[in-house]
């Protein structure tokens, strides 16, 4: 049988994207790539098509990494609209009840964010990408299922009250620093249930996730004005390092001797591993001569196992 042939160029690196709304992260995903003509992309955590903000994608390497994002904890900016509630918990989901928000305050809203501070409970939207029996919810929630879903515990580190605006329809501004796994949306429905008039997400922007904050996020329309009818490598300036991933891992630089065996999957003697963390911790691995290598692991006896190798030196 013939091998399919690939499609695009090889392509190493992250791209810090400042997502639009109205799509959704894959469709977003699909565009970046074909503008940069690349082999393999993938995305570091999905945002609603109403939601904006930072979306870092990965390219080649890049991709073996992106988990490390997946469990980074993320910021948002949010509006809150009371006196109503919807279908998906945000803008883009039929209205399910109107109640108004008239009596509410700012004083009554402030005082209500702070039981969302900590570590919480959430039971998951029906419409959200988390997988029942390998299928998503929201794939069900549209054929009309609803499947019971366990609460998960997630962590808020800080939740503000930015700006409140009173009225039948009151609306409020919230800033989230929260952990992997916490829905925005859930956050909204839970204080709206709390304060008795309802609640959903009418607009929601990711300002930072781990390490990367929206100061250096393109958007796609950057992108493609920037790409118009030239070659695709002309946007490659925009991709960070593969090991922008993991530049918080301490790092160790092996001499070629060393690196040699551990690029051939063997754990390595260093002298310098005690000082970088204890057994199971992982560092990011370079060449001293320079180059990234991969993540490895603490073992034992004071080596570093490999854990996950790129291809080539990038």
């Amino acid at each position: 049988m013939a091998r399919k042939r690939s499609w695009g160029r090889p392509v190493n690196g992250v791209l810090l994207l400042n997502k639009s709304a109205g799509m959704t992260s894959n469709e977003t995903l699909q565009k970046v790539k074909r503008l940069f003509f690349a082999e393999k992309a993938g995305h570091t955590g999905s945002l609603d098509p109403l939601a904006t903000g930072v979306l870092p994608l990965c390219f080649g390497e890049a991709t073996k990494f992106s988990q490390f994002l997946l469990e980074a904890d993320k910021r948002y900016r949010s509006t809150f609209q009371f006196g109503v509630t919807t279908t998906t918990g945000d803008a883009d989901g039929e209205i399910t009840g109107e109640m108004t928000a008239v009596g509410l305050t700012r004083e009554l809203v402030n005082e209500a964010v702070e039981l969302f501070r900590g570590e919480i409970e959430q039971i998951p939207s029906m419409y959200s990408a988390l997988k029942f029996k390998g299928q998503p919810l929201y794939k069900l929630a549209r054929a009309g299922r609803e499947v019971e879903r366990e609460a998960r515990r997630v962590t808020v580190y800080d939740i503000k009250l930015l700006a409140f605006q009173p009225g039948p329809q009151a609306q409020a501004d919230v800033e989230i620093h929260c952990s992997k796994g916490t829905y925005v949306r859930t956050i909204a429905e839970d204080l709206g249930r709390e304060l008795g008039c309802g609640a959903h997400v009418s607009a929601l922007h990711r300002t930072a996730a781990g390490a990367f904050d929206e100061s250096a996020a393109v958007t796609l329309q950057t992108l493609s004005e920037e790409r118009g009818e030239q070659r695709a490598e002309v946007l490659d300036h925009h991709l960070l390092p593969v090991d922008t991933l993991v530049a918080e891992l301490p790092a160790l630089e092996l001499p070629d001797a060393s690196a040699f065996y551990f690029r051939q999957g063997q754990a390595v003697v260093d002298s310098r591993v005690h000082s970088l963390g204890d057994e199971g911790d992982s560092v990011r691995v370079c060449l001293e001569s320079g180059g990234f290598l991969g993540i490895g692991d603490i073992t034992d006896d004071g080596r570093v196992a490999p854990r996950r190798l790129v291809a080539k030196l990038v």
